[in-house]
């Protein structure tokens, strides 16, 4: 099993190799204009353009380039291009500030944070380490949601850290919303996972059961309104009796506010529910479903109890 692991390694760390070693030839067989075009729009081209790009022969180039601009063009009946120049803006300004790890500073992880999210609504910088014993830390905030960097070997390359697995699919949606272009932009598609739902049955204090749902509160998305977050959780629970009769129903939702003051503390808690379930001895298949209203992200979990 060790040993299939580590050839299915090897064999992605290959074919990562191979394709840079290909793009590195296609770029050098570019000529200069299309070759600095390839390299500048590397973190807002699509996949289908770059394979479209790659197959044109040279005559066809300067034409896509001007449609690749064009189709981004928010204002098309006037001179200028605002998603062109305000990509351009960035990747200079990400140079001037992004200067002490190896890296260009547009293509460093907070240069590319910052090219294609734009500069945060707050940043909190500690160049010694949040702790006595800590890394050199940044926090990026972005409304509610912060994205961490690290320097791990005190080079000034700082990279960013993960906090959970929604905070990057979050972050992968952001940056394909604003890649995206214009006549394809779309809000997130509904139905993403709900990450890290806990659910259980256990006894309640005064007797009987309890369903039990718990999530971090980091991995629910809310939405700023006014000086408060605010999110919205239904749960939606089944049990199916062993004859597969349905032995008991709830439906309920959970309004979430928080004062942007309190958000830090809130981040670190857990949201739970705890709903009595009047239900006999027996053993029973339970159905849950917890969604978020607010982006359509949810978690379906089915489980056997026995009470």
């Amino acid at each position: 099993m060790m040993g299939t692991r580590r050839l299915a390694v090897t064999a992605l760390a290959l074919a990562a190799v191979l394709g840079a070693c290909a793009t590195a030839r296609f770029e050098r067989s570019l000529d200069p204009e299309s070759r600095e075009f390839y390299s500048k729009v590397r973190l807002i081209i699509t996949r289908q353009e770059r394979k479209a790009f790659q197959a044109l022969p040279p005559e066809k180039r300067k034409d896509f380039i001007a449609d690749f601009w064009a189709r981004r063009d928010p204002t098309p009946a006037t001179p200028e291009n605002e998603y062109k120049e305000t990509y351009f803006r960035r990747i200079a300004e990400a140079n001037h500030l992004f200067t002490d790890g190896p890296p260009p500073g547009w293509l460093s992880d907070r240069g590319r944070i910052y090219v294609t999210l734009g500069p945060p609504d707050y940043r909190e910088t500690y160049p010694r380490g949040v702790t006595f014993y800590g890394l050199p830390t940044e926090f990026w905030w972005y409304g509610f949601f912060p994205i961490v960097f690290v320097d791990e070997h005190w080079t000034g390359d700082y990279r960013i850290q993960a906090l959970n697995s929604e905070q990057i699919a979050e972050v992968s949606r952001a940056q394909v919303h604003w890649n995206e272009a214009r006549e394809t932009k779309t809000k997130p598609a509904p139905g993403a996972t709900l990450a890290d739902v806990a659910v259980d049955v256990g006894k309640a204090a005064g007797g009987g059961a309890e369903l039990r749902v718990g999530l971090p509160y980091r991995n629910i998305w809310l939405k700023a309104q006014g000086a408060a977050m605010r999110a919205e959780l239904e749960l939606t629970a089944k049990a199916v009796d062993a004859g597969g009769a349905e032995a008991w129903t709830f439906t309920q939702k959970y309004p979430i506010e928080v004062e942007a003051g309190r958000l830090r503390e809130f981040l670190t808690r857990d949201f739970e529910i705890k709903v009595p379930m009047p239900l006999g001895p027996g053993k029973y298949k339970l159905r849950v479903r917890l969604a978020n209203t607010g982006d359509g992200s949810r978690a379906d979990i089915e489980k056997d109890v026995e009470i």
